[in-house]
């Protein structure tokens, strides 16, 4: 008997298509069956998903759970409403017919076809790398952001843009050692135009003194220079800003580029753009990450803008401190309108913080306790990140407690020993005054 199959090809689909496979075959025989296999493990294993049984007529489906996914267009063509990434991989048809001779030996040709799925990303978001994390003031930061594309397939392209213009970036593909540990040759010298630092840091080697800009070797590929001239910087109060660092031209930008797959067939893509910050013309600076992959009609973005803080709001509570109580200072909603996220340390003005330490680092500083003796301290918060800092202070007012008569805490705000016996002691007399 006469028997040929064929199958057309499959252009890629997006997840969520429906798709039709078509089983072509020409034959002059009877025919038998028609089944589509599903081939996993790269063509050990042969999993049946329809059949078409022509001695009695009927279909079947042999997919998980035995939950039928596929439609009978004809007897050889299957479609699949919605496709998903599981169903991604090769197919292969089947058509079995008798033999004229013998009128029970059936005989098989087969065809296949590859079914490619592609899925759209499902989430894009930009990130500073290493933050919140201090900043030298004086002295020049490498600054990375990473833009983190998820959920989709296959592998998308990823590209940086800067206030709305792509951004030519050289490929890197090592990234660099650390922050800070290499300065690429686009850092010429610093605009002390408003920015003073005190001879007690050049003398600690931190900058100026004569001595230059120490700085690691950069790593391979990229290339360093160093001013041939020392500065001189006079002794004066340093400012609170951040110094404005001058390039003899545009950015230089360094792109990496990996993915990784997922277990559900997607892959996370990760793109890193490094440069040395100049918080003189980034802050403010507008910066996309944008995505383009053939799942979607136009490119996805996130976007994120740079900015230093600016004055951070504090709440305090309880609003009206008692000797005793426990005070929660807060940084209250100014995170959010930052980036990167900045670092906030806590001081106490003109001396140490209530546990004897002389800063603390986070959002929230919390005195316990609090004694007389904190009425009218003030404490410094400073907001810190790699385009600049700002300082807010607050001042705290300790009333008194009437459940505390004056003079009876100590340092720490509670009660002494001798008073606290007086009290129990008076307490256990009243109590045997009313029992008698």
């Amino acid at each position: 008997a006469y028997l040929t199959v064929s199958i057309e090809p499959l252009p890629p689909v997006v997840v969520g298509d429906a798709v039709t496979l078509k089983c072509n075959f020409k034959t002059d025989g009877k025919m038998r069956e028609i089944v589509w296999y599903r081939v996993t493990d790269g063509g050990t294993i042969k999993q049946k998903i329809f059949t078409f049984d022509a001695m009695f007529s009927t279909n079947f489906s042999q997919m998980e759970n035995y939950r039928k996914r596929e439609d009978l267009v004809y007897q050889s063509t299957v479609r699949l409403p919605e496709v998903r990434i599981s169903d991604n991989g090769p197919y292969e048809c089947h058509v079995g017919i008798y033999d004229r001779a013998t009128r029970e030996k059936v005989v098989l040709a087969s065809g296949n076809v590859f079914l490619n799925v592609m899925a759209p990303p499902t989430s894009i978001s930009v990130l500073a790398a290493n933050t919140p994390a201090p900043f030298s003031r004086y002295q020049a930061q490498n600054f990375t952001l990473v833009c983190v594309v998820s959920g989709g397939k296959p592998a998308p392209l990823v590209y940086f843009k800067r206030d709305g213009e792509p951004i030519e970036a050289t490929p890197l593909p090592e990234p660099p050692a650390s922050a800070g540990s290499w300065v690429p040759r686009n850092l010429l010298h610093r605009d002390l135009d408003d920015t003073k630092v005190p001879k007690s840091l050049a003398a600690e080697g931190e900058v100026g003194g004569g001595q230059p800009l120490a700085t690691a070797d950069p790593p391979r590929g990229l290339a360093a220079e160093r001013g041939p001239v020392t500065e001189t910087i006079p002794e004066t109060v340093v400012s609170r800003e951040f110094p404005r660092w001058v390039h003899v031209a545009e950015p230089i930008y360094y792109f990496r580029h990996t993915h990784a797959p997922v277990n559900d067939g997607t892959v996370e893509a990760r793109a890193t753009l490094t440069w040395t910050l100049n918080p003189q013309i980034d802050n403010e600076a507008l910066f996309s990450c944008e995505v383009k992959h053939p799942a979607l009609s136009m490119p996805m973005q996130s976007e994120v803008t740079l900015v230093a803080p600016k004055g951070p709001k504090i709440m305090m509570t309880p609003t009206r401190a008692r000797v005793g109580d426990t005070v929660r200072i807060l940084v209250q909603g100014f995170q959010n309108e930052v980036f990167p996220e900045p670092l906030f340390t806590w001081t106490r003005v003109g001396s140490r913080l209530l546990d004897g330490s002389t800063e603390h680092d986070g959002k929230e500083l919390v005195l316990e306790r609090v004694p007389a003796e904190l009425n009218g301290s003030m404490y410094r918060c400073t907001a810190q990140n790699p385009l600049g800092s700002t300082d807010t202070h607050t001042r705290l007012i300790v009333f008194e407690n009437p459940n505390i008569p004056r003079g009876t805490e100590d340092s720490n705000g509670s009660l002494t020993s001798h008073c606290g016996f007086r009290l129990v002691l008076a307490l256990t007399l009243t109590v045997i005054l009313e029992l008698t």
